[in-house]
């Protein structure tokens, strides 16, 4: 499916633009991978490249709602779960699945995007956003991950460039 929208990711600058047509409709603060960038399988790097919204996760989720294996565990994130769990990855909110275009790049074996469950998901801490600090996904602020959801569809375009 074609879409009128287009996403550019700007990883130096840690913001996301979205795109209708030749129009900037909104620019976000993300939180790229703390490791960098890269496409190997295991790196927790952030995958470069053309890739598109594989599937949209988490309608009408309520806020802070965690998922595991792009599932509701029936949690809801809260500063006392955190620090029961200290080592999570929190994936909140809603979740963009990627999906690399790029054969060899970032699609298809041991660099696929989608295999490796890259994701533009929801961050129960917006502090972290502005500098890298995600295990390979990009996160945005809860706010923020809902208006995006709500405005693009699935197959929508997104280019991460360094």
């Amino acid at each position: 499916m074609k879409s009128d929208y287009y996403i550019l990711v700007d990883l130096p600058t840690q913001k996301m633009n979205v795109f209708k047509g030749d129009m900037l409709l909104k620019s976000y603060l993300i939180s790229s991978a703390r490791n960098g960038t890269g496409e190997e399988m295991g790196s927790e790097k952030t995958p470069r490249g053309l890739h598109r919204i594989r599937a949209k996760i988490g309608a009408g989720a309520a806020i802070n709602t965690v998922f595991s294996a792009r599932r509701p565990t029936g949690e809801i994130y809260t500063p006392e779960l955190a620090k029961a769990y200290p080592h999570r990855d929190w994936i909140v909110t809603r979740i963009l699945w990627l999906d690399g275009c790029e054969p060899g790049k970032n699609r298809y074996g041991h660099v696929d995007s989608a295999k490796r469950k890259i994701y533009i998901h929801g961050t129960p801490d917006p502090a972290c956003l502005g500098k890298p600090g995600s295990r390979g996904c990009l996160r945005l602020a809860n706010h923020d991950i809902i208006e995006l959801f709500d405005i693009i569809p699935a197959g929508t375009t997104v280019c991460i460039k360094d």
